[in-house]
């Protein structure tokens, strides 16, 4: 008689290779229940975005097929997991759940809850890692506390640090033979409401476990050597576009770790390329772990004096930033190719972001919750962490008075002009030196390029010199409020 099956319960975790839930539900010789849940309770601002909803339906499509190349098959219910999973434990009478821990507030209650409720009835409820390198609660410093800034974080993570061995995927699964209640994939309709566009993600991105692999072997292959200096070029195709495979769970952290360290290896040594990715992947760890100590870390400021700060919710300049019709050529360029793409170049996302809470004053919610919606790399712990670190408001921030200047960041870092001319071409024809301030270019090239200003193009919505000083002057008073109460 065969035992009773074991429930993989997936999220995201959606690969079959160095998965530590799914090997020790195979180890246990039992047939095996995959599940994803579309989870309609997540809390409103926080239900996956548009351009995330896209990603995942072609990822849980990729996943499925390599579930039934091997023997098993994907389910498909939607709803509240507490309730949800539950219900399917007792459809296929079985006798434990293992799932990959997550570490967003909702996903951490989900847990919770669900553990009182497999304990009841004597299912086992088993929590395994692998979304990160380290658990939170592994990485403390001395004292025991949690670190608040990144540099020792890293220090203290990576000492001595090797992953272990990754995991191969299972060759054949043993599949639960009784067919089980599944919604179809294409009745969730995740594709957005507006194809147009989404239309362009599919030229950029594949998503699934194996366009996870192929990216990463491009990126050490192509980009790895040079990658400290030229991540910052978002002319050059010098960055690893990881970031949806491994919010999604198509490639482990540890994967991508021990294959950058193998290939820097072989090629006698990566350098400054091989330790600035290596950061990366830490500084998602990083994030992560603020996260799960501070959950009110995407809508509260971590530093509580920025809770007074003056904010100007402005509709017309928010919709502005969004359409990338700032009148700044590369804050213009990073959010149409955010529009277009489903992604940001991330040297571009500091620029518009700093844009958007500094020049405009509108409230760093703002620009995360449009980030959420629109990229397919939208991670909550990144976002909300990312954000709070350009307004200065976060654990490890930049400081208050680091305000970009978006003409001088387009000289430095796109200075032959491509970024801009690709994602703006209505000013291509423009000198490399104008095309980054178009509104000091002569009326002569701008004529020879048929530009008019304010019609072609807009002028720039607010004048950098005097937006750098409302911002400034509006730090300063937060700062000496803070110094009042203290």
């Amino acid at each position: 008689m065969r035992p009773r099956p074991v429930v993989v319960w997936l999220r995201n975790d959606l690969r079959l290779a160095d998965h530590r839930a799914l090997a020790a539900a195979v180890a246990t010789g039992a047939p095996l229940v995959f599940v994803y849940i579309l989870d309609d309770e997540t809390p409103g601002a926080w239900k996956r975005g548009a351009a995330s909803r896209w990603w995942l339906d072609k990822s849980l499509a990729a996943l499925d097929g390599a579930l039934r190349a091997r023997g098993g098959r994907l389910t498909l219910r939607r709803g509240a997991a507490t309730q949800v999973l539950p219900r399917l434990v007792a459809d296929c009478d079985a006798q434990a759940v293992y799932f990959t821990r997550a570490y967003e507030p909702h996903a951490v209650a989900v847990e919770d809850i669900l553990k009182v409720t497999f304990d009841a009835v004597g299912v086992a409820f088993k929590r395994f890692g692998g979304h990160l390198l380290r658990e939170p609660e592994e990485v403390r410093t001395k004292a025991g506390d949690v670190y608040k800034v990144y540099t020792p974080f890293w220090k203290a993570l990576s000492a001595d640090f090797t992953p272990p061995k990754p995991l191969a995927a299972p060759k054949t699964l043993l599949g639960f033979e009784h067919d089980l209640a599944s919604d179809a994939l294409a009745d969730w309709r995740l594709h957005p409401a507006t194809p147009d566009w989404s239309g362009g993600f599919s030229e950029c991105w594949q998503p699934g476990e194996a366009g996870a692999h192929a990216r990463l072997k491009t990126f050490l292959a192509d980009a790895l050597q040079d990658y400290a200096e030229d991540r910052n070029r978002p002319d050059k195709p010098g960055t690893s576009r990881l970031s949806p495979h491994l919010h999604f769970g198509e490639i482990s952290p540890a994967q991508c770790w021990t294959a950058a360290v193998h290939a820097a290896h072989a090629t006698g040594g990566a350098g400054k390329g091989l330790e600035t990715f290596l950061k990366e992947l830490v500084w998602r760890e990083f994030s992560h772990t603020l996260l799960y100590y501070w959950p009110d870390l995407p809508e509260q400021p971590f530093r509580q004096e920025f809770a007074a700060f003056p904010w100007r919710r402005d509709a017309a300049h928010l919709r502005a930033w969004q359409r990338g019709a700032t009148g700044y050529p590369i804050v213009d360029a990073g959010m149409r190719e955010l529009w277009h793409t489903g992604y940001m170049h991330n040297r571009v996302r500091m620029i518009v972001a700093s844009f958007l809470i500094k020049h405009l004053l509108v409230p760093w919610q703002d620009g995360e919750a449009w980030f959420w919606d629109t990229l397919v790399d939208a991670d909550l712990a990144n976002n909300a962490a990312s954000w709070q670190w350009v307004a200065g408001s976060g654990a490890d921030a930049a400081p208050y008075f680091r305000i970009f200047n978006p003409i001088a960041q387009g000289l430095k870092f796109d200075p032959d002009g491509a970024y801009v001319r690709r994602w703006v071409p209505e000013l291509a024809a423009l000198s490399n030196e104008a095309l980054h301030a178009p509104w000091e270019a002569p009326a002569l090239m701008l004529a020879a390029a048929g530009i008019t200003l304010g019609k072609r193009y807009p002028l720039p919505i607010v004048d950098h010199a005097a937006a750098r000083a409302r911002a400034l002057a509006a730090y300063d008073d937060v700062k000496a409020l803070a110094q009042q109460k203290s």
